[in-house]
């Protein structure tokens, strides 16, 4: 995530890294060279250069050039004007009404279907809301479909009138419907275009003017810089949405349309979007946004994603079988499935301090663990729940069975042991220390 923009940014600020003391003519230098990469990430003009003013103007008032350590505090006024650029602070979604409207806009390709699915699990799960999504694209029967198929997956209903063109009528009717089911939420997912055009405007204005949501909000793909940055302008001017959504994160992103956006509309970035997991939706959060443009990763967020996927039932009862020798590759299974979920694993091993720059030029596919878990569904049951049971004829056939060589198999189990033997040098000898570690444990 903003891999380029942050290289360039910590070259930028190389030139008064080291020094005791700097001059003003070095932050002025300074400031010049943050502007100039800003404009390569495609950040408008005029706001990279209020951005830097604001930044060298504040650093001379602050006396960085006779500070005893002016890297830092030059550091830490361009963090928090980052943050500031790109609104402050995380903004809530509106959730009024009985049921809340949210309106779902953006151009074709910007990812709305997919974000859709994703608001509806992330309010299912986190707000305990009771969703209807409804199918609003009439021009894109695989829109129709693609919602269907998500619903499903995450276990809400979908709204859709099979033959029907009129996206007000289907709109309203599905409000109507959600009143009468006790559906306390309606997602409505509206149709793009390739570009911007007066038909998709008039259509979008009338679906908005009809069902007055509590919540629109404009998706954008964070890919497209400054053109997105445009786009979202021609709907504010239209529909003054309420928040912007950033899609397509953990691709090739510049960061234009991040530090630029709110600037342009005057709108908030309220949720972040990375690949194509369910689960792969956060809040936006201006200031751990700027730590890690800054490279200094973002702990917190990290903690919340392990949060999240904790279970402290199942937490005891891997502390259990801890203690009793008993824990096999059934439950190491369960462990790389709850890693799994916490989303693209460069972009997760992003948020610890430092790690971006040493992992930048690193390929971590999604699928890192498809040959472990090759392995693991090779061996038999009673393999998997007394590994003591494998010996090297049976080695061999894991091996030949998973179409991996026999040293990764026993790479496999040199690992499997030395994690076994980690956790009962553990004080307490348990899995909840381990989740303690990482940010949270069974309370006593």
């Amino acid at each position: 995530m903003f891999e380029s923009l942050s290289e360039k940014l910590d070259r930028a600020l190389q030139v008064i890294k080291g020094d005791n003391k700097i001059s003003e003519i070095k932050i002025a230098e300074t400031a010049k060279e943050i502007r100039r990469v800003l404009v390569d990430a495609d950040v408008n003009y005029k706001i990279a250069k209020d951005f830097t003013d604001k930044v060298k103007e504040k650093a001379i008032g602050a006396h960085v050039h006779t500070s005893l350590n002016p890297k830092q505090v030059f550091i830490k006024i361009v963090k928090d004007e980052l943050t500031a650029l790109m609104g402050g602070g995380a903004v809530d979604i509106n959730l009024s009404g009985k049921p809340a409207v949210i309106l779902i806009a953006g151009l074709q390709g910007s990812g709305k279907t997919t974000f859709s699915g994703k608001l509806s699990l992330f309010l299912k799960s986190k707000k305990n809301r009771k969703i209807l999504l409804v199918a609003g694209d009439v021009y894109r029967p695989a829109a129709i479909d693609q919602l269907k198929v998500l619903a499903e997956g995450i276990g809400v209903e979908v709204f859709t009138e099979d033959g029907c063109k009129d996206p007000v009528k289907i709109a309203t009717d599905a409000i109507a419907y959600a009143r009468e089911h006790s559906l306390d939420t309606v997602i409505v997912d509206t149709a793009g275009r390739l570009a911007v055009d007066a038909q998709m405007m008039d259509e979008i204005s009338r679906v908005h003017a009809a069902i007055n949501p509590s919540e629109t909000l404009f998706v954008v793909d964070s890919m497209t810089g400054q053109d997105a940055v445009n786009t979202a302008k021609a709907f504010n001017d239209r529909l003054n949405f309420d928040g912007v959504v950033l899609t397509k994160l953990d691709g090739d992103t510049r960061g234009g349309a991040a530090l630029s956006i709110k600037a342009t509309v005057d709108k908030p970035i309220k949720f972040s979007s990375t690949g194509e997991k369910m689960e792969a939706l956060d809040v936006f959060h201006p200031e751990r946004m700027a730590d890690r443009i800054l490279g200094m990763g973002d702990i917190v967020s990290l903690v919340e994603k392990v949060n999240a996927q904790y279970d402290e039932a199942k937490a005891k009862e891997l502390e259990k079988k801890f203690r009793k020798n008993q824990f096999g590759f059934d439950d190491f299974l369960t462990q790389i499935n709850q890693i799994k979920k916490l989303g693209n694993m460069k972009d997760v091993l992003g948020m610890l301090p430092g790690m971006g720059k040493a992992i930048k030029d690193v390929d971590i596919p999604d699928d890192a663990f498809k040959h472990v878990e090759a392995i693991i569904y090779s061996m038999t049951p009673d393999e998997r729940r007394n590994p003591d049971l494998i010996n090297p004829a049976r080695k061999n056939r894991i091996a030949r069975g998973s179409g991996r060589p026999l040293d990764e198999v026993n790479r496999l189990m040199k690992q499997f042991e030395d994690m076994k033997k980690m956790m009962k040098m553990m004080q307490g000898g348990g899995a909840a220390n381990m989740m303690k570690m990482m940010g949270k444990g069974p309370r006593r």
